[in-house]
């Protein structure tokens, strides 16, 4: 960790004037790299310059001494900083930004320097650093007491606060579905706990940063969420009692405001997330499912990938959210569901078309609250609320939710009209740089911007009046770097030289004169390019200042354009992928008619343009599980999360890629699906599976979904055996989920026949000759094989190996049908009978060593020796 203990030892008096200033800032950051603006480069120094030139791979240098020690440095240019940062917040470090805010030569000693922002991979707003359809999320968690957490998460361009509560065993699968980007936590954690946030921070590659305990204070958290939310109590939210989350959301506050160097005034929402509110969708599931990463670790194709049709980024972001927190009630997703129907009517297309080019106003606004924004984003914002104008007038209020939407999406009054007054329509990209103002919106900094450009024509102007005036032809008005503008003169002249003319220089055979008019004039043009772009930075901060009664507003038309280009966006795969609009029920149960899963169906579409094989599937209160056999590579797999994904899509909304599908009350989708070894934590694959199924059954109910792929693989047959029969009969029996049982345990189609709730299917396959056939139908009953010789052979197995399995696949089945012993594995086990305690627990039980002599006590000992024995 770099530091202030790590720069040079002597006192500070001791260093020169900019090293002094150096390191009182790099003091206030200690654990951040400070990037110490030195002209054109962004200077780095001692133990942040060694750590950045490693990082980066940019050159180390010495230069100079402080102190009496070589001073190390390395830099990077103004002009790229953002690819440098990028590569920082990729490898989880905070960058604090120091900028010069003195004139220079306005004072003796170094120009006036502070930081303005901290750059975290929690609190980015810059575009350049964040993905369009990336979100950077805040979490705070505080250790409260009785085992509760207390946690509070934030998207500064959302504006987006959030609370919640859990039990300390919940804490992993909490971060797993908040994902955050950065995570703080006090220092004053217990070693354990710590431990299990470490442990986090390696699982899902998340920055985990320190701070101060006195921050997780649940009374100063109440005091800041009153004053962020403008109330006098959180009983609106339901927040009043959550003093963990409270003390969580204190730290978290402070944090933001102190990287943004700001209040968060675009914060005005708070939202309170409970355990039985979303469908859980734990981690495995994500990852089985694939929903927004592939299981290597791929972008695409995943679920997500194919959903995102959407014009903007706030749009992708937002589906991506619909999509991994859906709701259990189903209100939202009715809502949602209604207003595609409306949308697939053909409104969805004109809408598309109007969206197409939307700037991000979601992340403009959010950075507009915090004074980041640059000027063509705030042009991009103009163009923007016009469109947003259109849109809405396009938006017929058909259902509840596309009214609310035409609503929100009115334009703040004035808000576009001021924009188009102050801004050029092509700004620089930098206010710095100049050339932002439009012309007409200032009269100082027109005039400004006409000395410079029109100091020929005034100069030309002024030598011809004064040739008049003073009837001198050969006088001439010019200037150069040292003495500025000036008349000169010849000496054959100088008798016609009026009496306002003052000298400035005297020549050989010249003199050079200064008049009010032209003294005035240079005082003007040689400041004027200065003058005029501390006039736009004075004008542009004047903008930021008008803009801010409007931001609230502004928060409310980027949610709904976002939430109009999610409903477009499905309403365009439901009719492009012909998908279906699935119905809700009260009662339990999952039928789905010709079901097929999604990214599969559409990558057969690209690369070979066959057709995906439909399948029915029908769980309810007589019928909870399937027992699932066929061959490898015969569909088993693709079945059971096409079924999950049909599930999940209903739930958040969407339509289904199915002719029909109908869906009772739904609390998680649970999956434990393919073998993988967990070795950085020391877990088999075995292992890895059998903590997986424990979590399965601990945490699954009668609403939720369970997929099981070939549980018990990864040991001997017949502890396999054994423990999968154990799984199966316990998801039945107890847990009484919806499940799907794939297994190669042919033993287990048996099972059906003294379970009710389970039934036999089974992909079908067929042979030809020596060749196997998949059909990917599913259909009643168990397999009659495994195929799993002739899938080896399509694997391109030897001929030789694969010949030798064969006979030695004869001769096991052959001893099997000799030497098996009838074992019934769903019989339950034998009750355990408790026989009392032994003589010796009695005559222990009977004893009080309070009130025995030594002498009592070894005789008692003896005699507990002699009744063992």
């Amino acid at each position: 960790m770099s530091g202030l203990a790590e720069a040079p030892s002597p006192a500070l008096e001791q260093h020169t004037p900019m090293m002094q200033q150096y390191l009182a800032i790099k003091a206030g950051y200690p654990s951040t790299l400070v990037f110490y603006r030195m002209g054109d480069f962004y200077e780095l120094f001692f133990a942040d310059a060694e750590k950045a030139a490693r990082l980066l791979d940019i050159t180390l240098t010495r230069r100079g001494n402080s102190a009496g020690q070589p001073v190390v440095m390395a830099g990077v240019p103004f002009h790229s900083v953002e690819g440098y940062l990028a590569r920082l917040i990729k490898l989880g470090e905070s960058v604090a930004i120091c900028e010069q805010v003195g004139d220079v030569g306005a004072s003796k000693g170094p120009v006036e320097r502070k930081v303005v922002r901290v750059v975290t991979p929690g609190t980015l707003t810059d575009s350049e650093l964040l993905g369009d359809k990336a979100e950077a999320v805040l979490l705070a968690v505080h250790q409260g007491s009785r085992h509760r957490c207390g946690l509070a998460w934030l998207s500064v361009t959302q504006g987006a606060l959030q609370l919640a509560e859990c039990a300390g065993d919940e804490l992993e699968a909490w971060v797993a579905r908040i994902a955050p980007s950065e995570l703080l936590a006090s220092t004053d954690v217990t070693a354990a706990f710590g431990q299990r946030l470490r442990a986090l921070r390696f699982a899902t590659s998340v920055s985990l940063t320190e701070r101060p305990a006195f921050q997780f204070d649940s009374g100063l958290g109440l005091r800041k969420l009153l004053e962020q939310l403008n109330a006098a109590t959180l009983a609106a939210w339901g927040a009043d009692e959550l003093v963990h989350a409270h003390a969580a959301a204190a730290a978290l506050l402070a944090y933001a405001e102190h990287t943004q160097g700001r209040a968060l005034t675009h914060v005005q929402g708070l939202q309170v997330q409970r355990d039985d509110e979303l469908i859980d969708l734990p981690i495995t599931t994500r990852r089985n499912l694939e929903l927004v990463q592939t299981l290597r670790g791929e972008e695409a194709p995943t679920l997500f990938s194919l959903l995102d049709t959407c014009m903007t980024g706030m749009g992708s972001r937002l589906l991506k959210c619909w999509l991994l927190e859906p709701r259990r009630d189903r209100t939202q997703a009715v809502e949602r569901l209604d207003s595609i129907e409306h949308l697939r009517e053909g409104a969805w297309q004109r809408l598309r078309a109007e969206l197409k080019g939307t700037s991000d106003v979601e992340r403009i606004t959010a950075r507009t609250a915090l004074r980041q924004v640059r000027p063509r984003e705030l042009v991009g914002l103009r163009f923007s609320l016009d469109k947003a104008r259109q849109l809405a007038a396009a938006i017929a209020p058909a259902t509840p939710l596309l009214a609310r939407l035409a609503q929100d999406l009115a334009p703040p009054p004035g808000c576009a009209e001021l924009l188009a007054a102050a801004l050029l329509e092509e700004p620089a990209a930098l206010v710095r740089d100049g050339g932002v103002i439009a012309a007409g919106h200032d009269a100082d900094l027109d005039e400004l911007r006409a000395i410079q450009t029109n100091a020929d024509g005034f100069l030309v102007d002024l030598e011809q009046r004064e040739r008049a005036r003073t009837g001198i032809a050969n006088l001439k008005v010019q200037f150069n770097r040292v003495h500025g503008f000036y008349i000169e003169i010849t000496q054959g002249q100088l008798d016609k030289v009026p009496d306002d003319y003052r000298r400035r220089q005297t020549l050989k055979n010249a003199e050079r004169f200064i008049t009010p008019e032209l003294k005035a004039f240079e005082d003007k043009a040689l400041s004027a390019q200065e003058r005029a772009l501390a006039r736009e930075k004075f004008l542009y901060e004047q903008l930021l200042d008008a803009l801010q009664p409007h931001v609230p507003t502004l928060s409310r038309l980027a949610r709904a354009l976002a939430s109009l280009d999610a409903l477009c966006a499905l309403a365009e795969r439901s009719l492009t992928l012909h998908w279906s609009r699935p119905q809700f029920a009260r009662e339990p149960g999952i039928e789905i008619v010709q079901g097929r899963h999604p990214v599969v169906e559409a990558r057969l579409a690209e690369t070979s343009g066959g057709a995906f094989i439909a399948n029915d599937t029908r769980l309810g209160p007589r019928q909870r599980m399937q027992v699932i056999t066929g061959p490898n590579m015969g569909g088993k797999s693709t079945y059971m999360r096409q079924v999950a994904l049909v599930c999940l899509l209903a739930a958040m909304g969407s339509y289904v890629p199915a002719a029909a599908c109908r869906l009772g009350p739904m609390d998680a989708i649970h999956t434990r699906i393919g073998a993988a070894d967990d070795l950085a934590n020391a877990q088999s694959t075995f292992m890895l599976e059998m903590t997986e199924a424990a979590q399965i059954l601990h945490a699954a109910t009668g609403h939720s979904l369970v997929l099981m792929d070939e549980i018990g693989r990864g040991t001997s047959t017949f502890d396999g055996l054994a423990l999968a029969s154990g799984i199966a009969a316990h998801l039945h029996d107890k847990t009484q989920a919806y499940t799907l049982f794939a297994t190669h345990y042919f033993e287990l189609t048996e099972f059906p026949a003294r379970h009710h709730g389970a039934v036999n299917v089974h992909v079908s396959a067929t042979e030809s000759g020596a060749d196997i056939v998949f059909l990917h139908e599913i259909q009643p009953g168990p397999a009659s094989r495994s195929y799993g010789i002739q899938v080896a052979r399509l694997a391109g197995m030897p001929a030789a190996v694969v010949h030798h399995a064969r006979h030695a696949l004869a001769s096991l089945e052959q001893q099997q049908e000799l030497a098996r012993e009838q074992v019934d594995l769903f019989a339950p086990p034998p009750e355990v009978v408790d026989a009392g305690p032994s003589p010796v627990e009695a005559s222990l039980a009977a004893l009080d060593p309070d009130t025995m002599t030594p002498r009592e006590a070894l005789d008692a000992l003896y005699a507990l020796k002699k009744k063992l024995s």
